[in-house]
């Protein structure tokens, strides 16, 4: 799925609309703790998240995910947006919660790439 498509999917406000949005995005990764993230998800991936700190896009970049996606409406730190378009991630901002937009990107045909990780 394209990210532009996504974009108005999501009712979302690109945040650093010099990098590039024209790009596919393979499925998608909702979560506010990095270690889940890094511990269960896929490459080409949109993180869905209500974190707006620097280290989210540090954590996206060693997922290797094309873009993120803030939820609630919530707004990164100027550093973080700083981070994200020096390192080419697109950040989104939508006023959906995160239950409403992994709802909407599933019914839209964007797969999860989340793994399950065992305690075992």
């Amino acid at each position: 799925m394209n990210l532009l498509d996504i974009v108005r999917l999501v009712e979302g406000t690109p945040l650093n609309p010099e990098v590039n949005m024209d790009i596919t995005i393979r499925g998608g990764c909702g979560a506010d703790l990095m270690s889940d993230v890094l511990a269960s998800s896929q490459p080409k991936a949109v993180l869905l998240t209500g974190l707006t700190n620097p280290q989210v896009v540090r954590t996206a970049q060693m997922a290797e995910f094309r873009a993120i996606i803030f939820v609630r409406g919530k707004q990164p730190q100027p550093e973080t947006i700083e981070l994200a378009t020096q390192e080419k991630i697109p950040l989104i901002s939508s006023p959906l919660g995160m239950f409403e937009l992994c709802g909407r990107l599933r019914n839209a045909g964007l797969p999860s790439l989340e793994s399950n990780v065992s305690s075992t």
